[in-house]
C-alpha cells in the first residue's frame, strides 16, 4: 500500500462524514438561527428554549435521514472491505 492509496482512503472518509453529518448540523443550525432571533426580538433569555427545538429537530432528521446515513455508511465499508485484497498487494 503507497501513501496515495492511504490519502485516497482519507479523503473518501473525510468525504463520507462531511455528508452523513451535514443534514444533522445544518438542520441544527437553521433552529439554533431562528431560535436565536426569536430570542433577539422578544429579548428572552432562557436557555432551554433552544435546546429543546433542536432536540426535537434531531429527532425528526434523525428518523428522515437514518436509512440514508445507515446506507452511506454500509456502502463506504463494504466498498473498503471489497477492496483490502488490493490494497494489500
Amino acid at each position: 500500500m503507497n501513501s496515495d492509496a492511504v490519502m485516497m482512503i482519507g479523503q473518501e472518509a473525510l468525504v463520507v462524514a462531511v455528508k452523513i453529518t451535514a443534514p444533522i448540523l445544518l438542520s441544527s443550525l437553521a433552529v439554533g438561527l431562528l431560535v436565536a432571533m426569536f430570542q433577539a426580538a422578544t429579548q428572552i433569555n432562557e436557555m432551554t428554549l433552544t435546546f429543546v427545538p433542536k432536540l426535537i429537530t434531531l429527532g425528526v432528521i434523525m428518523v428522515v435521514a437514518g436509512p440514508w446515513i445507515l446506507s452511506t455508511l454500509v456502502d463506504y465499508m463494504q466498498t473498503l472491505f471489497r477492496n483490502i485484497p488490493f490494497m494489500i498487494g
